[in-house]
């Protein structure tokens, strides 16, 4: 049997308190972030909860194959009051985005994530480090409030933990998680169609985008270190949307002898955002914390109101402190 080892009752407590709840994710959406709204969404719906689900941004298009996808809603379509508002994979204010604005149409605020750099701005807070990825603990969380692991559950589940966990082979993954994705198969989640669609297919643009990005890569600190950039004129000629950059930065990191990657890229607003990466030991969150953003050991993002080249240069500067730190 599974240890608990999750600060659940508060969040449960208050989710079993409420009956209209407004479900928040994070900017920039990505699959742990969508599928933990999406699970909740389903399960507080069995529950006879009222639910609405939030996002600043679109869904990406990787994501639309999922149940219930089509109901998110930017923040500015609010027209209720909720008697909770829960944030699910988003570790601090900021990444709520404009969702931010909800927290004054809502009684309590509770959140669910498992990022170490989660700043625990909510009244109630469940926040476990140790989970490879939020969809995980939201496993427990649904099981726990007396939920059935429907299929659908079970598929968006699968895909927010496979998703960060790399179809679970990153560093992070536990053997829970590998328990947890058997009973997800168990309950029907069809998981070779969804590894297909996560994995396998890309679209033209996105391929483009991705050679690119590559023609650009630049080695630092004698192959260290990468670094790849691309400016808003390349998402422009090939076509591309934001959400096509998503699958590159891993690119930069499965060099042999490279230890750490950044991929730095311009945005609409004129603003950089920086994703970083790293292989064990060496970490990267307090490199981005350093930019202002967060994130997990050795996954890490911010932006950055600074030219491309010039944000990309201090990125590489601090990643070789953090190499000569842990050296």
């Amino acid at each position: 049997m599974m240890r608990t080892v999750r600060p659940l009752d508060g969040v449960m407590g208050a989710i079993r308190a409420a009956n209209r709840i407004a479900l928040i994710s994070h900017v920039s959406p990505d699959g742990d972030t969508v599928c933990s709204a999406l699970a909740m969404r389903l399960g507080l719906l069995e529950l006879g909860k009222q639910v609405d689900v939030f996002c600043q941004d679109a869904i990406p298009q990787l994501y639309q194959f999922l149940p219930g996808v089509e109901d998110f809603s930017a923040p500015e379509a609010a027209q209720a009051h909720y008697e909770l508002l829960l944030c699910l994979d988003v570790s601090d204010e900021k990444r709520m985005g404009r969702c931010r604005a909800l927290v004054e149409r809502a009684e309590r605020t509770a959140q669910v994530d498992h990022h170490g750099t989660n700043t625990l701005y909510c009244d109630v807070n469940c926040v476990d480090a140790t989970a490879p990825a939020n969809c995980l603990i939201l496993y427990e969380l649904l099981k726990r409030l007396g939920c059935t692991i429907t299929q659908d559950i079970a598929l968006c589940l699968a895909v927010g933990l496979s998703t960060d966990t790399g179809h679970l082979t990153y560093n992070s993954t536990t053997p829970e998680a590998y328990r947890v994705m058997a009973d997800l198969m168990e309950a029907g989640a069809p998981i070779a169609e969804a590894y297909r669609r996560l994995y396998r297919e890309r679209p033209p643009r996105q391929v483009a985008l991705l050679v690119k990005a590559l023609e650009g890569l630049t080695y630092h600190d004698e192959g260290r270190i990468t670094a790849i950039r691309l400016t808003q004129q390349d998402f422009d000629d090939c076509g591309a949307l934001p959400e096509d950059a998503e699958i590159i930065v891993n690119n930069g990191l499965d060099i042999l002898g490279v230890r750490m990657c950044v991929f730095g890229r311009e945005q609409a607003d004129g603003s950089v955002k920086l994703s970083f990466r790293a292989i064990p030991p060496y970490q990267v969150s307090s490199v981005a914390q350093s930019f202002g953003g967060g994130g997990h050991a050795q996954a890490a993002g911010a932006s950055v109101h600074l030219p491309l080249d010039e944000a990309i240069a201090q990125a590489v500067k601090r990643m070789q402190a953090e190499l000569e730190q842990n050296a």
